[in-house]
Order: structure tokens, then C-alpha cells, then sequence
């Protein structure tokens, strides 16, 4: 589950540098913005599925924390793109500004992910026998 559960930390870390790659895109030509919108479904979901590896191979509470908080700040985003859009032109554009700095957060706790999964240590395949005299 180790293995698995780095794998998708690194699957994870590409999503969120390719999610400002098209955030960036889609603000200076609007047609590219959707890649944005779908990565983020990725970048919620994505963590899911880590939580439940990392809770079913018992790896640290602390990955299926971290995972949790990803999804969270994902949420997070959404929220503050609704309210913005709400808002419209009274305010909107400031308080999507927000988006922006709240999605810095995410990258951060991708690589803290990434970074305490990769230092466990690795499990040996066969419990230690005792040697019978």
C-alpha cells in the first residue's frame, strides 16, 4: 500500500502543477479554462481514494489527514468561486482573488504528502520467524 499510496501523491503533484498550468491558460484565452474545471474534480477526488489507501495499509494517521485536507481546500475553492460569481461585477472579481491565494495552500500540502510518504520506512514482505532450537 506504500508503493500505491506514492504513486498517487505523485499523480497527485502533476494534477495540482498541471491545474495553474490551465488556470493560467484559461485566463489569458478563456476556451482553454475547462482542463482548470475538470483537474479540480481530479484534485478533490484524487485524495479521496488516498485516504481510504493510506487508511486501509495503516499507514500515519497523519497522511489520511493531510489527503482530507487536501479534498477540504478543494471544497474550499469551489466555495469561494460560487460567492465570487454571486457577486458578480459588486465585489466578485476581489473575492475570487482569494481563490487564487487559497490554491496556493494546495500545492503545499501535496508535497508535504508526497515528501512524509516517500521517508516511510518500507515494510518487509514476511514477518521475522522464530528460530526453533
Amino acid at each position: 500500500m506504500r508503493k500505491a499510496f506514492i504513486g498517487l501523491a505523485a499523480l497527485l503533484m502533476l494534477a495540482v502543477v498541471a491545474e495553474f498550468y490551465f488556470a493560467a491558460a484559461g485566463a489569458a484565452e478563456p476556451g482553454l479554462y475547462r482542463p482548470h474545471h475538470v483537474l479540480g474534480y481530479v484534485i478533490f477526488l484524487l485524495p479521496l481514494v488516498m485516504a481510504l489507501v493510506a487508511a486501509l495499509g495503516r499507514l500515519p494517521r497523519r497522511l489520511v489527514g493531510l489527503a482530507l485536507l487536501v479534498v477540504g481546500l478543494t471544497s474550499l475553492q469551489v466555495v469561494i468561486a460560487k460567492v465570487a460569481r454571486a457577486l458578480g461585477d459588486g465585489g466578485g472579481g476581489l473575492v475570487f482573488g482569494l481563490h487564487a491565494v487559497s490554491g496556493l495552500a494546495i500545492p503545499l500540502v501535496a508535497w508535504l504528502i508526497l515528501r512524509q510518504a516517500r521517508a516511510l520506512p518500507a515494510t518487509t514482505a514476511e514477518p521475522a520467524t522464530a528460530v526453533a532450537d
